[in-house]
């Protein structure tokens, strides 16, 4: 039995929910998101009741496995539709920046060239603030927070992680891109090590 597949889905006010063959699209103020899910699944819109259900045709492992999954992945696209979904990330490091260029964020982040990445549809990148963030055991550092939003929870996240990819945080020094928030666990170096 599935907890969080058996709870239903409230549509707030301005939301509209529309299944046909085999996907659901949820409409709102920010734009239209589609989802498909397994025949195995059911799911009805209850426009009284204000809410989205899912519910299982049979008691097979990858149903009961999908049944959760899709009543979440419904749940975060009623969520988006009202209110966009938002990653902040920090360029952490002397010399490192980023900027936008027309539809790419241009980041320079050590290396001999400047690494482009492309933005998606429908995804809004603020333009970036620079400022400086107190580094322990280093002092103050240059810091560019980049800001990332959009509707579709799972299109942010994985634009946000491959940004992140890009340099990630190094553990000697703390610089490179990191997600706002984030605990970077430091080593010691050579040089400090052999103090000891």
């Amino acid at each position: 039995m599935s907890r969080i597949g058996n709870q239903p889905v409230p549509l707030p006010a301005g939301v509209k929910a529309t299944v046909a063959d085999g996907s659901i699209e949820i409409a709102g103020p920010l734009g239209k998101l589609t989802q498909k899910f397994a025949p195995s699944l059911r799911v009805t819109v209850d426009e009284a009741g204000k809410q989205i259900r899912v519910e299982r045709t049979n008691e097979l492992r990858q149903t009961k496995a999908l049944h959760g999954l899709i009543r979440s992945l419904i749940a975060n696209m009623v969520a988006g539709a009202t209110k966009a979904y938002t990653k902040s990330l920090q360029v952490v490091g002397v010399g490192y920046t980023a900027k936008l260029q027309g539809k790419d964020l241009v980041l320079q982040v050590g290396f001999a060239n400047p690494v482009a990445v492309p933005i998606p549809e429908g995804i809004k990148v603020d333009p970036p603030v620079t400022s400086s963030m107190l580094v322990m055991g280093v002092g103050s550092v240059p810091c560019t927070t980049v800001r990332l939003s959009g509707m579709d929870k799972q299109l942010v996240g994985e634009l946000a992680a491959r940004i992140r990819r890009i340099k990630p945080p190094d553990p000697y020094k703390a610089k490179g891109i990191r997600f706002e928030g984030e605990e970077i666990k430091r080593k010691a170096g050579k040089a400090f090590g052999a103090q000891e």
